[in-house]
């Protein structure tokens, strides 16, 4: 079993992105080996920091490295999508910033026996959860040869998936596929020598759409965003750090349509569709890492953040979407928390 260490990825641009202030209230929902929030604790001498993650020994790693810091740090097991209702009870007001970093562990990338790597053999896992329903053995073992080709053209964005899937099946027909050993032989006799040339290890696109659909990863994500920008404080800012194409889509479209709300079509002359601001976009593009980082991590080339900041209590000027006024009207919250429309003069 390897050691919980974690190197944190876009560290100095989660730091500046969340805007930190020293007596604030944070959460992490992916607390993993501890970095970032270390990081975090540091900046916020008089805040509290909330944090949940669902593998028991990352918990147990983290707990001990951040033992330091007292009380400010309050822990919980669980997956990210109990994180709204976590912070509903245990930080009322809101909280000041939230991350998520999506990115598998080293530890876990490392650890044969938890079934994430093709490069080294052990049990065909894959579970953040180790007390989770269900592995990658259970899927390749039990799904019908169309799901599986689904789960890997859609989540692996396989081209081979058909393939692979057809082998898959066949094997199993022999005997059961219970380690990455023989799962990552299938893959590679399933696509042909020439395409593996260049493309990294052919079993790499296989391994993430088993990981992605045994932990419900997507589904998570996309179900849960909206609940954490729920949960800010007024200005508050929602920090995800993404490490794929499909993650970095939903979390995209997540955070346009919360600033974006509006389906009323452009030829309405006055929104009637009923939905809101909950304030806009930070990044833009996503932010990426550093040449001067990616050649110290190399695990962090296809690091991806974005950050979305709530509508601020008061002095925050946002277009008002589901309302029966023109088209230009804004919505001021004011400290007293009534709001005053500003209606443009025809």
């Amino acid at each position: 079993m390897g050691e919980f260490s974690h190197k944190p990825v876009l560290l100095r641009e989660v730091l500046t992105g969340l805007d930190i202030r020293p007596d604030g209230v944070y959460a992490d929902g992916t607390l993993g080996g501890g970095g970032h929030a270390e990081a975090i604790l540091e900046r916020i001498p008089n805040g509290t920091y909330i944090a949940v993650d669902q593998d028991p020994e990352a918990l147990a790693a983290a707990t001990a490295r951040l033992a330091p810091f007292g009380d400010r740090l309050r822990v919980f097991r669980a997956n990210y999508e109990q994180l709204p209702d976590i912070l509903r009870r245990e930080a009322p007001k809101g909280a000041d910033g939230i991350l998520l970093d999506l990115g598998v562990s080293s530890y876990q990338l490392d650890s044969p026996e938890r079934g994430f790597s093709y490069r080294a053999d052990g049990p065909l896992d894959m579970r953040m959860d180790p007390d989770g329903p269900v592995t990658a053995a259970d899927i390749v073992n039990t799904e019908s040869q169309e799901t599986i080709t689904k789960i890997l053209r859609d989540y692996g964005e396989e081209k081979f998936a058909a393939v692979i899937a057809r082998n898959i099946v066949s094997a199993r027909e022999k005997a059961p596929i219970e380690t990455t050993g023989q799962l990552t032989d299938i893959v590679r006799r399933s696509i042909p020598r020439k395409a593996q040339a260049g493309e990294g290890h052919p079993a790499k696109r296989t391994f993430q759409a088993l990981r992605i659909a045994a932990n419900r990863e997507l589904d998570v994500l996309e179900q849960t965003l909206d609940g954490l920008i729920d949960v800010l404080a007024p200005g508050g800012r929602l920090a995800v750090i993404t490490f794929h194409s499909l993650e970095d889509r939903i979390v995209k479209n997540a955070f346009r349509t919360a600033e974006h709300p509006c389906i009323c079509p452009p030829s309405f002359p006055v929104c009637t569709c009923g939905r809101v601001s909950k304030g806009k976009v930070i990044t833009r593009k996503p932010i990426l890492p550093s040449e001067e980082e990616l050649a110290e991590n190399r695990r962090a080339a296809s690091a991806k953040l974005r950050i979305f900041q709530k509508a601020p209590g008061s002095g925050f000027d946002a277009p008002v979407y589901g309302t029966l006024y023109p088209k230009g009207t804004k919505i001021k919250h004011l400290p007293d928390g009534t709001i005053e429309l500003i209606v443009p003069e025809e």
